[in-house]
C-alpha cells in the first residue's frame, strides 16, 4: 500500500482551525488600541496599517467596521479612520446605559440569587481590596468585572449581557489606563459592599438601585471620573490630523 503524497501548503491551510481572516484582524486591532499603540483621536493609515499587519484592505476595513458600530473607531468619509476618543459626555452616557442594563438585570435574575452568589460577591469585593492593597491595577480591574459578572451571567439575556461588556471595554480597556484613582477605588468596594449587604438582606430592589443610582451615577461619580481620564483626554485632545499606526 502506498503512502498518500504530501499535502500542499494550501491544503494544509484549508485545515487550519476556522477562524475567519476578518476575525484574526479584529482581534489584531483591538490589541493595538489596548495596548494604546494606535492612540484615540488620532487617525489611522490604512496603507501603513494594512502592510504592518500583512493583510489586504479588504479584511481590515471589514474590521474596521465592526469596530465603529461597536463604537471603537469613527469613520469619516473625507479624512478617513480615527480611534473614538472618549468625551465627558460619551463617558456620561456610557454610564446612563450601564446604570440601567445592570440594575435592571439585577431585578430580572433576583429569583436566581442564591446565598453562594452573595458569598462569592463578597470574596471577589475582597479580593479587589487586596489588590488594591498591592497597588496591583489589572487584578482590580479583572476582579471587578468578576464582580458585576456575578449577577450578569445569571441572566439569560446574553446580547443584554455582551453589551454591557462592550461598554465597559470601551470604557476602561480602549486604551487599557495605568493608573489607579484610590479613593474612587475605594469607594467603589464600598458600593460593592452596600450591594452584597443588601442582597444579604434579601433586598434585591435596594441593590439595584444603588448600581443605577450611585454606582452607576455619572454625577455622582463625576469629580472620580474626571481625574481617572485626566491622561487620556490629554491624547484625545491631539487632533492634529496626523495618521498613526501601531506595531504589536
Amino acid at each position: 500500500m502506498t503512502s498518500a503524497p504530501p499535502r500542499s501548503a494550501a491544503a494544509r491551510r484549508v485545515k487550519r482551525p476556522l477562524r475567519s481572516l476578518r476575525e484574526e484582524v479584529y482581534d489584531r486591532l483591538r490589541a493595538l488600541v489596548n495596548r494604546g499603540r494606535l492612540r484615540p483621536g488620532k487617525y489611522l493609515d490604512l496603507n501603513a496599517l494594512a502592510r504592518e499587519i500583512g493583510i489586504s484592505r479588504t479584511p481590515l476595513r471589514d474590521a474596521l467596521l465592526r469596530l465603529e458600530c461597536e463604537g471603537f473607531v469613527e469613520i469619516h468619509n473625507r479624512r478617513g479612520v480615527r480611534v473614538a476618543p472618549l468625551s465627558l459626555d460619551r463617558i456620561r452616557h456610557i454610564y446612563e446605559i450601564l446604570g440601567a442594563l445592570e440594575s435592571t438585570t439585577l431585578r430580572s435574575v433576583a429569583t436566581r440569587v442564591t446565598a453562594e452568589t452573595v458569598a462569592r460577591m463578597r470574596q471577589l469585593n475582597c479580593e479587589m481590596v487586596r489588590a488594591l492593597d498591592a497597588s496591583d491595577f489589572a487584578r482590580f480591574y479583572d476582579t471587578n468585572l468578576a464582580f458585576h459578572d456575578t449577577y450578569l451571567n445569571l441572566s439569560d439575556n446574553a446580547e443584554l449581557v455582551r453589551q454591557v461588556h462592550l461598554l465597559k471595554q470601551r470604557l476602561y480597556d480602549f486604551p487599557r489606563l495605568k493608573g489607579f484613582v484610590p479613593e474612587w477605588e475605594r469607594a467603589s468596594v464600598e458600593e460593592h459592599e452596600a450591594m452584597v449587604r443588601c442582597l444579604e438582606q434579601g433586598n434585591v430592589g435596594a441593590a439595584a438601585d444603588l448600581l443605577r443610582d450611585v454606582h452607576w451615577s455619572f454625577s455622582y461619580q463625576e469629580p472620580f471620573v474626571r481625574r481617572y481620564y485626566a491622561a487620556q483626554s490629554g491624547d484625545a485632545a491631539e487632533k492634529d490630523g496626523r495618521p498613526d499606526v501601531g506595531s504589536v
